[in-house]
């Protein structure tokens, strides 16, 4: 074992995956299946896989979402790769439901997973195109071949700025800090968002508040029934933006809104009445965009995430349009780097076939180089 600067010792992995929700998961079973042995318990052996959680318990960012999203709300859940879900009462809380899932797969297929363990950094060892990478984190340095990224949205919300925001009595929060509805018994509620977590919400808290719903844009709503091939169409166009290295916008924004049941339920209450952005927040409320004034106990942000990338800050990903080109899982500049759950494989189907997509791809490049290197 080497020593890193400041004495911490640097460990090795042929892989280390980033991340333990749905995606991290699906890549971590098939470099098992590949033959990939556990860094931590057999790190002598030929070809070792490591999985770094930020989280501190399995589920990933299932197990932060606010208490009364039961399993009849949110979309399909896929199941993972080898281990079908049991049955689950569709009136049960994903953010028990998912994570207790999550944690009996790993504990069935038994894998090696650090937590909790978040990744600082990843660099390049050297300036060999075809070195290796060393992944800083809060348990010290890994040395690899290869890094598989799935380290999803949830970290990383978009927080817009309006003037006036900091002047505001009452209070700010976004869709990740929402826990329940009765928090907001009896107020006057700003929601601002046009994707489903904000219908989602909007709904709940209009059933004991008074809600105000603004978008920038005109939210569209598709009639009619979504087939597969729509979803195949859309994943086609997700993937054309992310391998010509465009930055992606929210599902919605390829998607549209679809008429499911809470937002039909919101309709039917009066609640999803849109209003265009307000100009400016005061400390009693907003101004709206026609100078009139409403008063508001409080502004939840449901404005969505971007995926959550800044460890891979010191490898310059980003072109100048703040995209990252992919060619399938792999980084098109650094094809050392695969990243999963992003761009077309958001949707759990998705992170499924990404992680398996992505062994597939380390196993051609392993035929092309039968031994990677080994740190010392």
């Amino acid at each position: 074992m080497s020593t890193a600067e400041g004495g911490v010792g640097v460990r090795s992995a042929t892989v280390v995956v980033i991340g333990a929700g749905q995606a991290g998961l699906s890549a971590a079973y098939h470099l098992q299946r590949h033959g990939f042995a556990s860094a931590v318990d057999d790190p002598a052996a030929e070809r070792t896989f490591v999985v770094l959680d930020a989280e501190a318990a399995p589920g990933g960012a299932w197990q932060h979402r606010w208490a009364s999203l039961t399993m009849a709300t949110v979309n399909n859940i896929f199941d993972l790769p080898g281990h079908p879900k049991p049955p689950i009462d569709p009136e049960s809380p994903s953010r028990e439901a998912i994570p207790a899932y999550f944690a009996e797969f790993e504990r069935a297929m038994d894998l090696p997973i650090l937590r909790p363990v978040p990744v600082t950094a990843v660099r390049r060892a050297d300036q060999d195109p075809d070195g290796d990478l060393l992944v800083e984190s809060s348990a010290g340095t890994w040395r690899t071949w290869a890094v598989i990224n799935a380290t999803g949205t949830w970290t990383n919300p978009v927080l817009p700025h309006y003037p006036g925001q900091e002047r505001f009595r009452g209070r700010q929060l976004h869709t990740r800090d929402f826990v329940s509805l009765r928090d907001f018994t009896g107020e006057r509620v700003a929601i601002v968002g046009g994707g489903i977590s904000a219908i989602q919400q909007l709904e709940e808290i209009s059933r004991v508040a008074t809600v105000f719903w603004y978008t920038r844009r005109e939210p569209v709503f598709r009639e009619g029934e979504f087939h597969p091939e729509d979803g195949i169409q859309i994943v086609a166009k997700v993937a054309a933006d992310v391998e010509a290295g465009n930055p992606t916008g929210s599902v919605v924004s390829y998607t549209d809104l679809a008429w499911l049941p809470y937002a039909v339920a919101a309709r039917d209450r009066g609640a999803l009445v849109r209003r265009p952005m307000f100009t400016a927040i005061e400390p009693d409320g907003v101004r709206e965009a026609d100078g009139s004034f409403t008063p508001v106990d409080a502004i939840l942000w449901a404005t969505g995430f971007k995926p959550a990338l800044a460890h891979l800050d010191p490898l310059h990903l980003r072109n100048e349009r703040g995209g990252i080109a992919m060619r399938g899982t792999q980084i098109a500049a650094e094809p050392r780097v695969h990243l999963i759950g992003f761009g077309p494989s958001q949707s759990t189907v998705g992170a499924n076939r990404a992680g398996r997509d992505t062994v597939r791809a380390l196993m051609k490049r392993l035929r092309r180089t039968p031994t990677p290197t080994r740190a010392p």
